[in-house]
């Protein structure tokens, strides 16, 4: 299929796994073959999306991110076992491409691998954490072969990729022109924190990236709410236990009550980080962005009463159930009224006004 992202990867000394990777449609790959994203397009992302802003003085995610190009010319004569691209940098560590003509144990297949430059030199403990994509370009846009991971490098693995990147009999299917192989990797060095959401990705990486996974993340942000919500709901609809509990929180003092619809938003926090945020999920990056980026905006409507009454007036923005009181969050209603709502409110159907997300 055109564009379809590679069915497994590893490092050079493991067993192929399942990548848990969607294939591309023919749309998919058009857009990624194409400039718009180089050449600004404008976006229609919902606030702080499109953005590189972050919490601390440290690299923003645009300064960890880096392109790089590789052309194999007189491809067809090459009879190495293994070729290796020069040494290239991102995010302040140097990087390279390491090519299997004939496959990496494997026969019949076209083995990719980027791996961390210099590595018996690095110091003892080192890691570098890396959400990357190697394509190897058509002819013709449409048909460019695209994979996309996350891994983290370290001493025992310290080349990450795919031993059946691609048939070798595709290969000459428009991928080499005049005897020439270009490969292009795209790599996001990645500061993750543990204590809050964090930006992961570069804007225009994270605009590419979305178009093909989102999908993905819709999925494992509505199967979060769906849980809990079911559960909510057999609460609400045993009247028994319900009623139990109606009875115990109305009896509650209003000072006890306005304590305990508050909470450190820390604590609450570094448990989402901790729940979303899965190193071998090629999507946690843009879960993570996502989580970042409603925080910012919740932030910012709790500080500023005009910018909070303008999303509420939106047709398409539910009111938050919490707002933030600096270093707290607090139930913004009674958490009788909260709970019924939060088990009743219908999320937003699939794939509704996706091109304001993208």
């Amino acid at each position: 299929m055109a564009g379809s992202s590679s069915e497994d990867y590893a490092g050079r000394g493991l067993e192929d796994i399942s990548s848990g990777q969607r294939c591309q449609s023919d749309s998919l790959a058009e857009w990624r073959s194409c400039d718009q994203v180089e050449n600004g397009v404008p976006s229609t992302s919902p606030p702080y999306w499109d953005t590189d802003d972050d919490d601390d003085c440290g690299p923003k995610p645009s300064d960890l991110y880096g392109k790089f190009t590789w052309k194999i010319e007189n491809f067809s004569t090459i009879t190495k076992r293994e070729l290796r691209s020069n040494a290239f940098e991102v995010g302040g560590y140097k990087w390279y491409i390491l090519i299997y003509p004939q496959g990496c144990d494997v026969c019949n297949h076209l083995s990719l691998f980027l791996c961390v430059a210099n590595h018996d030199k690095l110091l003892p403990g080192w890691s570098h954490f890396a959400q990357f994509t190697i394509a190897v370009v058509n002819k013709d846009p449409k048909k460019s072969k695209y994979s996309d991971t996350l891994h983290r490098f370290w001493k025992k693995e310290h080349d990450w990729g795919w031993k059946k990147f691609m048939e070798l009999s595709k290969v000459l299917d428009g991928f080499i022109v005049a005897d020439t192989l270009v490969i292009k990797a795209q790599v996001q060095v990645i500061r993750e924190k543990a204590h809050r959401p964090f930006r992961c990705l570069d804007c225009q990486y994270r605009r590419e990236l979305v178009r093909v996974y989102l999908s993905n993340v819709e999925q494992v942000c509505r199967r979060f709410v769906e849980e809990r919500r079911g559960k909510l709901s057999k609460l609400i609809e045993d009247k028994m236990r319900w009623s139990s509990f109606r009875a115990f929180w109305l009896g509650v003092d209003q000072n006890a009550r306005r304590r305990m619809s508050r909470d450190k938003t820390d604590a609450i926090l570094k448990v989402l980080v901790k729940h979303f945020f899965i190193e071998k999920e090629v999507t946690s990056t843009l879960v993570m962005d996502s989580l970042y980026s409603g925080l910012k905006a919740l932030e910012s409507q709790s500080k500023n009463k005009k910018e909070k009454a303008k999303v509420i007036e939106t047709e398409e923005t539910s009111i938050p159930i919490v707002r933030v009181e600096k270093d707290m969050f607090v139930l913004a209603d009674d958490v009788l009224l909260l709970l019924e709502r939060a088990a009743t409110e219908q999320l937003p159907p699939k794939d509704e006004k996706v091109h304001k997300i993208v």
